[in-house]
């Protein structure tokens, strides 16, 4: 009987030490999450940032009048037109 006890105790000890090592690593891994989760939120507004400027940097060709981007350029120009007319239409009410 004292083995039997014995033998418990042994295998409840060595349960614990695994459960202390699992949380261990779980409380390592939920830190670990945290920051991965920072490092993807500076990430992600990084590329909002970049296509902002390649937006802009696009625009900025298109109204230069770049070869590549004439239709643009006539498109956006059109546009503004448009909307001259449609305050100078306005002013005039």
């Amino acid at each position: 009987m004292i083995e039997i006890v014995d033998a418990l105790e042994s295998k409840i000890t060595l349960l614990l030490d695994k459960y202390q090592q699992l949380e261990q690593q779980r409380n390592t891994l939920q830190e670990r999450i945290i920051k991965l989760e920072e490092v993807n939120k500076l990430q992600v507004e990084e590329v909002k940032h970049w296509q902002e400027k390649c937006s802009a940097m696009k625009n900025a060709q298109a109204m230069l009048g770049s070869n590549e981007y004439k239709k643009e350029t006539k498109h956006k120009i059109n546009t503004l037109i448009r909307e001259i007319d449609a305050c100078i239409a306005y002013l005039s009410e």
